[in-house]
């Protein structure tokens, strides 16, 4: 059995320090995500695991949100033996545009890399639900929300990490005057 979280610390995808999310929140911990969809041959262990949870459970469709849930849903339909389709934001909503349609009934495994608040995901699987498809179940590589987040949905981790979040005002790291990194495409 694939021991995945030491895979991520070996990856370096698991950092320790100061760190902005890109919900807003801080935290000591980080997962850089790059560090794994870096490396094919390690990123498919990931989506194989997906791919083989969800065999059985008649998925016609994979969907992922944009950036990094597209890589992943090509990946995890590529190992079903289906097709990959992703939901771009657009006027503040997550959207299929570029011809992606869903049929009536359509169901659809919706996958991302990591959660923390599940806005993507959860906002993927809206934007299914639009389109009249049927969300089977949401997939994820790391789920780090610590058990904070309430789904509407079932939620299949990889790997699960529980990690300490704080609201600006009440983090004990700015409170020690830890300089705060702010990694991620949000802060581009």
């Amino acid at each position: 059995m694939q021991d995945f979280g030491k895979l991520l610390e070996e990856l370096g995808a698991i950092k320790r320090g100061h760190f902005e999310l890109t919900s807003g929140l801080h935290s000591e911990f980080y997962v850089e995500k790059f560090r794994l969809l870096e490396k094919p041959e390690i990123s498919t262990i990931f989506c194989k695991n997906i791919a083989n949870r969800f065999a059985d459970k008649a998925i016609d469709t994979v969907a992922g949100p944009t950036t990094g849930g597209i890589i992943i849903a090509y990946d995890v339909a590529r190992y079903l033996g289906k097709r990959a389709i992703y939901a771009e934001k657009e006027n503040g909503k997550r959207v299929f545009r570029r011809g992606f349609d869903i049929k009536p009934g359509e169901r659809v495994l919706v996958v991302d890399d990591i959660l923390t608040t599940g806005g993507s995901i959860v906002a993927t699987a809206k934007a299914v639900e639009e389109k009249g498809g049927e969300v089977v179940s949401l997939a994820v590589f790391v789920n780090r929300s610590s058990g904070d987040v309430s789904l509407p949905y079932y939620l299949y981790s990889v790997y699960s990490l529980s990690i300490e979040k704080y609201e600006p005002g009440n983090c004990p790291l700015c409170k020690k005057g830890i300089p705060l990194e702010t990694p991620g495409s949000k802060h581009l």
